[in-house]
């Protein structure tokens, strides 16, 4: 039996990275899914590894559930956020856990950057979060039960030189959740903000000294990922910080 049997769950940013590892970690325990990103050929190979060679014997320790859904989508689109979610719910016909996974970094010294840099990683980072809870909301408020995972950065608290858009954003997403988790919490609906340090996801470059620091796996931050989706539905928690033990953090800034 796994911690997650009969849940739906939802993750954006799905096709990489820590949304990747973060769908295969909620199928292995038995979640249902639906996995969204910009690019359908990602989302279905991703797809096929999280379906078992046989519907009779499930894959240990990567996927394992043969009900997933890929469904293309850029979740900052209203329009396309709306039918993400029309279409989970034709499929299954409820949602228990969303994960705003989806994120963008880019930046530069303030003064030399483009009103639609900031633009663009505030629409990531923070409009398709709202879009997408709001979209959720609207199926457990009347279930009266759900879970709301965001996908947040130390830079939410320890800010790196250049990169006000992304550090914005992310102080954003935490305020989010806190209003989320108000707003939910006579529903049946928690929300928290899990923050990790650095990931070595695809688009490090260790050419780049933030790149050569101290990193974790994406399946490292899956685990946190599961461990507050499987929490006790009465339990919330708020704020998850997970970093490598090296990575400075305290003391930075």
């Amino acid at each position: 039996m796994g911690k997650l049997d009969g849940k739906v769950a939802l993750v954006t940013g799905a096709s990489q990275g820590i949304g990747k590892a973060i769908a295969m970690a909620l199928a292995a325990e038995g979640a249902k899914l639906v996995i969204t990103a910009r690019r359908i050929e990602a989302l279905e190979r991703v797809a096929d590894e999280l379906r078992p060679p046989t519907p009779t014997l499930p894959r240990k320790g990567g996927g394992g559930t043969s009900q997933v859904l890929p469904v293309a989508a850029d979740v900052t689109d209203e329009r396309q956020v709306e039918t993400l979610f029309a279409r989970t719910m034709e499929t299954f016909g409820r949602l228990d856990l969303l994960v705003n996974n989806a994120g963008a970094f880019d930046g530069g010294p303030i003064e030399d950057l483009s009103a639609a840099t900031w633009d663009k990683v505030l629409a990531v980072n923070l409009r398709a979060p709202f879009l997408c809870t709001r979209a959720a909301f609207r199926i457990m408020k009347p279930q009266r039960s759900g879970r709301i995972i965001n996908i947040g950065s130390i830079s939410a608290q320890r800010p790196r030189l250049n990169s006000a858009p992304y550090t914005a954003s992310k102080f954003g997403l935490w305020g989010l959740t806190q209003s989320t988790a108000l707003e939910g919490r006579a529903f049946g609906i928690t929300c928290g903000c899990l923050h990790p340090g650095n990931v070595a996801v695809e688009r490090r470059n260790s050419d780049k000294p933030e790149d050569a620091e101290p990193m974790m796996t994406p399946a490292e931050i899956a685990e946190v990922a599961v461990l507050m989706a499987a929490l006790p539905p009465h339990v919330e928690m708020l704020e998850a910080i997970v970093l490598p033990r090296e990575q400075l953090y305290v003391g930075r800034g």
